[in-house]
């Protein structure tokens, strides 16, 4: 069985900026305040959050990403689970549409649900609004 989430979150940026602040690995770690890889090209290497979530980035364009993503502290032969990112035009802002999916259980659903929350999107606006 497989578990999935589906956020969707405005943004008050635009597509470009938003895409920007989610690739570069300098913009990541202002925000997010911890290092990052993001290699933007199919097969290239991701991880965020000092090597905590690590993965192989399948997709990018200029409103779309998505990558693998993987935790050392799952269980040994647990399958990557995906995240897609689409980013929409919303007034002026971006709807950022998350979707995670084949997370390996609840548990770990609902904490990725928090997590996302938390440590992704609280952290992105509030940096973006303290360069508006």
């Amino acid at each position: 069985m497989s578990f999935d989430l589906n956020i969707q979150v405005s943004l008050p940026a635009s597509a470009k900026q938003v895409m920007y602040l989610l690739t570069d690995p300098k913009k990541i770690r202002a925000w997010s305040g911890a290092d990052a890889v993001m290699e933007l090209k199919e097969g290239g290497s991701f991880s965020m959050f000092d090597g905590w979530a690590t993965g192989i980035v399948q997709h990018c364009s200029a409103n779309e990403l998505s990558y693998t993503w993987a935790l050392d502290e799952w269980e040994k032969g647990t399958e990557p689970s995906l995240v897609n990112i689409v980013l929409k035009p919303d007034g002026e802002n971006t709807l950022v549409i998350l979707n995670h999916t084949n997370l390996p259980n609840q548990k770990e659903t609902d904490e990725h649900k928090k997590g996302w929350q938390d440590y992704v999107f609280v952290p992105l606006e509030d940096y973006i609004m303290a360069f508006d």
